[in-house]
């Protein structure tokens, strides 16, 4: 019996082996054509082609009495993956910071990191400012004060009370090259953009809506929000040309006002997912004894929420203009909800539910 298991096992093995030699061939074919795309101007990412991929993948899955979703899943798995070889090519074509220097002040935070690293996969030099040191071979400056103005490209990635700070300092001296902030407020440092913006230097201000272990910016937004100078939004624009990522252009207000939806309502519902979890005497082994799909999958956001910086997501709820409506928003949509469950209220309930339903449709 061992050995008629330890068989199978084996040809398992070896099946597997294959599976990895057939995705590395169809990388190295997904950088070829990377390469023709880029060669002929057209754009990295095809939809219709991806929905052709997975499509010829279901119809085959159920000639092969192969689960369709599994089929689905392991071609957009290896669209993923071919995205980001095409990407990084085109990263690395680009160059376009090939004889240029940028600054990233806050350098050694993961936002930081990320924007380092990033620029530097353009070609520029990059140069580190930061009080923190660095696990990084980059040059590095305690002070940004110390790091010289003479930056193609300086990149505030500091919190955002130190960002305005450091904004209303380099209005009384601006540095000649472009300049932006990479908070997810904009009313923090609504008053150092404008002191830049009217100091005549060039600055804008970006929001990039995905974390710092993000590879691939394909369906990633990053938000550029214009304060009077156009040619350094459009600049900042151009250093993601080389990428998929999406994007949008809004106003600061319109900016503030959406993201406490956006980042305030849903951090706040899993802080108060998890806090009321903790409140509630039950211990964690035990609800994941009965856990359904639905609170495994809440409980895996809000672990992620958790182990986030406490400060960081402190300053996104307390320093937005706009930050108290989404919290009104949650407060008052609970209260709805405990007031018709109380009440016996199905027809409520299933009223809360239907709109809930036709709203989250809207956005397909």
């Amino acid at each position: 019996m061992d050995t008629e298991l330890e068989d199978f096992r084996e040809q398992l093995a070896a099946i597997d082996l294959q599976i990895l030699e057939l995705v590395s061939r169809r990388i190295r074919l997904a950088s070829e054509i990377g390469v023709v795309k880029a060669r002929s101007g057209r754009p990295t990412r095809d939809f219709r082609q991806e929905r052709n991929v997975v499509e010829r993948a279901r119809k085959a899955a159920r000639e092969l009495n192969v689960p369709a979703a599994l089929a689905e899943e392991l071609m957009l798995a290896l669209i993923r993956s071919a995205l980001t070889v095409q990407e990084k090519q085109g990263l690395s074509n680009a160059d376009s910071g090939h004889g240029k220097s940028a600054l990233v002040i806050g350098g050694t935070g993961k936002m930081g990191q990320w924007f380092a690293r990033f620029l530097f996969s353009l070609g520029f030099d990059v140069v580190l400012a930061d009080p923190e040191p660095a696990a990084s071979e980059l040059p590095q400056f305690r002070d940004w004060r110390d790091a010289g103005r003479e930056h193609d490209v300086v990149v505030i990635a500091a919190p955002l009370v130190v960002a305005n700070e450091i904004l209303a300092e380099m209005a009384l001296d601006p540095p000649p090259g472009l300049i932006f902030d990479v908070g997810s407020l904009k009313s923090p440092l609504r008053d150092g953009l404008a002191k830049l913006a009217a100091s005549g230097a060039r600055v804008t201000s970006i929001h990039p809506m995905f974390g710092p272990d993000t590879e691939l910016l394909s369906g990633r937004h990053v938000i550029f929000v214009d304060v009077g100078c156009a040619d350094a939004t459009r600049e900042a624009r151009e250093l993601f040309s080389p990428t998929l990522a999406v994007q949008v252009e809004m106003d600061l207000e319109s900016h503030d006002r959406l993201i406490a939806f956006v980042l305030g309502l849903s951090h706040a519902t899993n802080i108060a997912f998890f806090t009321a979890l903790v409140e509630s005497g039950e211990a964690a082994p035990r609800l994941a004894e009965l856990s359904s799909t639905t609170f495994d999958e809440q409980l895996a956001v809000a672990r992620k929420v958790s182990g986030e910086n406490p400060g960081l997501y402190f300053e996104i709820q307390s320093l937005n203009d706009y930050g108290t409506e989404s919290l009104s928003a949650l407060l008052y949509a609970v209260e709805r909800l405990r007031s018709v469950v109380r009440a016996g209220d199905a027809a409520g309930f299933a009223a809360l539910m239907n709109r809930g339903r036709d709203y989250l449709s809207s956005r397909d």
